[in-house]
């Protein structure tokens, strides 16, 4: 039964899509399953990864609202292992529709739950909110991946984002864990990134992953032509910061 891990802070720009699509990548490029569910209606992930969004693509929007099975809105990826259900701008209109149905948390969960034993991981990259999207994604998920920027404003609103995920551990998801946090865009010329840094290991302790992700502007760059890093540049310092995480990744859930 796959592993089902949220990509979520509600800062925007702190590198979460950037994470979650190439930590995707490289686990399935390491012979992992990964199942990629675009929850942001920007739809930056599917973007990178290539989605054609045209009248015709099924989307995660269509599943949640019952228009199609999970399993019809599943698409392959430029890589093997790799395949995601994509989002649009359609999506934004899921929000005010959740609201009124029953049982409104748990609508991503019920259709995950579908799909859940054909892989190894399901990665969700969820919007840059705490709205029903998010809440549907922790609700299903059996841990939250966190990336923090490496700037003066990176801890700011991080007790909100707490409280979220203890109130769906509480209500909604008892089984709802931490699987880390990582450090994005990590200038080390910076003193200021230091103290930062220190500060968020004092925060998060053994969650903070040992592997930070560098400024990079490969990483900038791949997206525009829909292709994960490790596609684009394999040698430049994004890709191998995040092959670095994908290895401790893997060795912290080695037992799956």
């Amino acid at each position: 039964m796959g592993k089902i891990i949220s990509f979520v802070n509600q800062k925007g720009g702190v590198g979460k899509t950037t994470t979650c699509v190439n930590l995707a990548a490289y686990v399935a490029n390491a012979g992992k399953k990964v199942l990629l569910v675009d929850m942001d209606p920007q739809g930056n992930a599917s973007s990178g990864l290539g989605v054609v969004k045209n009248s015709e693509l099924k989307t995660i929007y269509n599943v949640i609202d019952g228009e199609i099975p999970v399993q019809d809105a599943i698409s392959p990826t430029v890589l093997k292992n790799l395949f995601i259900i994509p989002a649009t701008v359609d999506l934004a209109g899921a929000e005010i529709e959740l609201v009124q149905v029953n049982h409104r948390e748990k609508v991503l969960k019920e259709n995950l739950d579908l799909v859940k034993d054909k892989f190894d991981y399901i990665m969700i990259d969820c919007p840059p909110s705490l709205g029903l999207l998010t809440i549907n994604a922790l609700s299903t998920s059996d841990t939250v991946l966190i990336p923090i920027q490496c700037e003066f404003y990176a801890l700011e609103g991080l007790s909100q984002l707490m409280n979220t995920v203890k109130l769906v551990k509480k209500h909604l998801n008892p089984e709802l864990e931490i699987e880390g946090v990582v450090m994005t865009m990590k200038d080390n010329r910076s003193n200021l990134v230091q103290q930062v840094s220190e500060q968020i290991r004092q925060y998060f302790g053994k969650k903070v992953f040992d592997t930070t992700i560098p400024r990079n502007i490969r990483l900038a760059e791949a997206p525009s032509h829909g292709i994960p890093i490790y596609l684009y540049d394999s040698k430049c310092s994004g890709a191998n910061a995040y092959k670095e995480m994908a290895d401790e990744f893997l060795k912290k859930n080695k037992r799956r």
